[in-house]
């Protein structure tokens, strides 16, 4: 059963118009019976809720100190913002940073923006999805330029359970070759369940069958 907080946060992301059914195409390549939207997210309300829903999550996973997050550009920048902002309301005050597409060679110059990681802080970074993988691994590249700082998570809002470069999920692929964990908000799975139960919200009435034949043929063994 799926706790009341996940409910609201599925029901959420149908109402604000970040979960769609139809034919997609992920920057994998794969060509996808839904998306997940981040960039849907247009109002004051709906990027403050979403940022309690990432403070859920990083409440109930997160367990280091001298935590920094960071928003990969660009929509992972309103995300990092919306969860820092969640978090300074319930007592939790953390430093946020992103980059920049291009590096900035006038004014203060270089790729990043807002704070500025130092020795020994861990980073947090806040993502919409992870389909392959391949903008994770784009972010570690660029935390390497960071001396002693580590990446401690990723936080997203949908675990897709979907292989990466191998058989297993690309989640469970940075986990192991990168050392650093990553937490959903909801799986792929937990939406079925809720869209089984709710089939009033499905716009398209074949899209359950249609994601669990997709997820039959990328969907991860672990």
């Amino acid at each position: 059963m799926l706790a009341d907080y996940k409910i609201s946060f599925i029901e959420f992301l149908l109402d604000a118009g970040v979960l769609k059914f139809g034919d997609f195409i992920a920057k994998s390549g794969r060509k996808l019976p839904y998306f997940i939207n981040a960039g849907e997210i247009k109002t004051g309300d709906q990027i403050c809720k979403l940022g309690e829903y990432y403070a859920q999550c990083y409440k109930e996973n997160i367990k280091a100190d001298n935590v920094v997050l960071y928003g990969p550009a660009y929509k992972g920048i309103p995300l990092a913002v919306s969860a820092a902002s969640a978090l300074s309301r319930e007592g939790i005050d953390l430093p946020f940073f992103f980059n920049r597409k291009e590096v900035k060679d006038h004014g203060e110059g270089g790729i990043f923006v807002g704070y500025t990681p130092k020795a020994g802080q861990n980073v947090v970074i806040v993502e919409d999805v992870i389909t392959a993988g391949t903008a994770i691994r784009e972010s570690i590249e660029l935390m390497k330029t960071l001396e002693g700082v580590t990446i401690n998570a990723v936080m997203i809002m949908v675990n897709r359970m979907e292989k990466g470069l191998g058989e297993i999920s690309a989640m469970k692929e940075i986990e192991q070759q990168h050392g650093f964990p990553v937490y959903s908000v909801v799986t792929v799975y937990e939406i079925i369940e809720y869209l089984e139960s709710h089939p009033e919200r499905m716009s398209d009435p074949d899209c359950i069958n249609r994601i669990r034949e997709y997820l039959s043929v990328y969907g991860a063994n672990d």
